[in-house]
């Protein structure tokens, strides 16, 4: 080994050994080392911060159709308690003529038939008014029982017509919007043929089919 081999491997020695030399390597490692350690934790929570956004973005975005769903249903619904009151009034109405007995129409006295058709008018002028708010008559006379609408008040004996087919409305219903706001009073029939039975023999006639308990019940 040559003097300057000598002198290099001395120097090499010296300096693997001076501490400020150690210092400086191992910081060096270290930054390297935390450098990139930063970049994966940086790009995780870049993850997780873009998760965030979409999950905030999609609840304000739920949010917003809730309320305006509320919005829409509390225009909608807020008046049914008055319009439900009103109904009373209009019923009152409706009993108010029917309760003139016949022979006095027949007269033909202008005083009543003025005041009838006065009373008339204020019934058709309330019902107007509140069908444009979202209330709505409803006329069962002929479809199939519906317990959601309907309340059967008596069964009418009828082996021709459909059983549990409303055959007569003692009260009309009323909804606003979708929902019911007063079912309407009906009676039902009760002993013919189970709805959509198949019809048989030339007169046209329908075969009663088997006892039907969820219809009884329904009734």
């Amino acid at each position: 080994m040559t003097n300057q081999a000598r002198d290099n491997e001395q120097a090499r020695t010296e300096a693997a050994e001076d501490p400020n030399v150690k210092a400086f390597e191992e910081h060096a490692g270290e930054e390297a080392v935390s450098e990139e350690d930063v970049l994966v934790r940086l790009a995780k929570e870049n993850e997780e911060l873009k998760e965030r956004a979409l999950r905030l973005a999609a609840e304000m975005e739920n949010l917003r159709k809730r309320t305006a769903r509320d919005v829409a249903e509390a225009r909608s619904y807020s008046i049914a308690g008055f319009a439900r009151d009103m109904l009373t009034v209009s019923d009152n109405l409706r009993r108010a003529l029917e309760a003139v007995p016949a022979e006095a129409r027949a007269t033909g006295d202008s005083g009543l038939a003025s005041l009838m058709e006065g009373v008339e008018m204020t019934e058709r002028a309330m019902l107007s008014t509140l069908e444009r708010h979202g209330v709505k008559q409803i006329d069962p006379k002929g479809e199939r029982f519906d317990p959601h609408f309907h309340q059967a008040m008596f069964e009418v004996p009828d082996p021709e017509t459909p059983e549990n087919t409303v055959v007569q409305v003692v009260q009309q219903g009323y909804v606003i919007g979708e929902r019911m706001l007063r079912p309407a009073m009906v009676g039902v029939a009760k002993g013919g043929p189970k709805a959509g039975a198949v019809q048989n023999g030339e007169n046209g006639s329908a075969e009663p089919g088997p006892p039907n308990p969820q219809a009884e019940r329904d009734a």
